[in-house]
């Protein structure tokens, strides 16, 4: 007979083996991440370069606050087999941005999985300062890509605007580069605007935007910088939402749910939002992995074996950010 919990809607997450992510300083020096009696506040962390993250899908039961049991196509155990969380962790990155991982234990293998809700960079530091065990709010499915929130403008060819809930796969899309494209896929997902899905509200005006511009926190605003003051050598920087935040101009919106939609293009674009260049979802594995399980499965058999390269232009971080970049960025457009 079949678990009762094969048959529900699952999603599809990233995790790791918990020896892929270990203490690097501190008191429990070499340990690896675990539960909250494995965990010490001022512990230092990090991912192994080489850590490949597997598929964990996870299902609800039918009378669950939470996800209980692994759905089907799952890399980790088998569909039904019950998952424990362990620990909810916050560590503070170099950047002081803010990463959460949950710890989970799959019972069959009583092997220790690690589950970090927004992208975790190899080799670097982050430093341990919560443990809990709260998962009242917590949805694990939670993890979105790089996405527009409703009611964003997006422009057509002959610069004529449309809200984005309206368009439909096959419109033509103005793109900076290749001229209209047809969008090939229109992914939704509706979240809790809080945390690491709070968005971000890139106000009108600030970087040329004709409206206010609402997106995902890692959500890349592509800048053509002018004049002397430039971030690195190049002229074309892409800069996630999140390290544009001044708490005036470009600020997060904490509260109730949000509307995101990822758009698809046969590569990877440069279209305009509000007026401004801005990413589209890029197809890798990566990308991919970190939709909704219904959202993946669609996205995956529409595009077997697509993998996009990323639209050129640097990658602009906090640091350079924080050492006066921003306001550069924001005064300048």
């Amino acid at each position: 007979m079949d678990h009762p919990t094969e048959n529900l809607p699952g999603h599809a997450v990233s995790a790791y083996a918990a020896g892929a992510i270990r203490v690097s300083g501190g008191a429990n020096l070499g340990d690896p991440i675990g539960g909250i009696g494995d965990c010490m506040p001022g512990d230092i962390y990090r991912l192994k370069p080489e850590a490949r993250a597997k598929r964990l899908v996870l299902a609800r039961g039918p009378k669950s606050a939470g996800p209980q049991f692994l759905g089907s196509g799952t890399e980790v155990g088998a569909a039904g087999d019950p998952i424990q969380p362990l620990a909810l962790l916050t560590l503070l990155g170099p950047d002081g941005e803010r990463l959460a991982i949950v710890t989970l234990r799959h019972l069959a293998s009583e092997t220790t999985l690690a589950l970090p809700l927004s992208p975790m960079v190899p080799r670097t530091e982050y430093t341990l300062v919560d443990v809990g065990t709260d998962f009242t709010n917590l949805r694990l499915s939670d993890v979105i890509c790089v996405s527009f929130a409703a009611g964003t403008m997006i422009t057509r060819p002959g610069g004529r605007p449309d809200v984005i809930e309206s368009l439909r796969p096959g419109d033509l899309i103005l793109t900076r580069n290749n001229g209209p494209q047809p969008v090939r896929w229109i992914g939704k997902a509706t979240l809790r605007a809080t945390g690491s899905f709070a968005p971000v509200v890139i106000s009108a005006g600030a970087l040329g935007n004709t409206g206010d511009l609402v997106v995902s926190p890692h959500h890349r605003i592509f800048i053509y910088q002018r004049g002397p003051h430039r971030l690195g050598n190049d002229a074309e920087v892409l800069v996630q939402a999140k390290h544009l935040v001044d708490d005036d101009r470009v600020w997060r919106r904490e509260g109730g749910y949000i509307d995101y939609y990822s758009l698809v293009f046969d590569r990877h674009e440069i279209i305009f939002a509000e007026g401004i260049p801005a990413e589209s979802l890029m197809v890798n594995e990566t990308t991919v992995r970190m939709l909704p399980e219904t959202l993946a499965a669609e996205l995956t058999e529409r595009f077997p074996g697509l993998k996009q390269s990323q639209h050129y232009g640097t990658e602009a971080t906090r640091a350079v950010l924080d050492a006066g970049g921003r306001a550069n960025l924001l005064g300048q457009q």
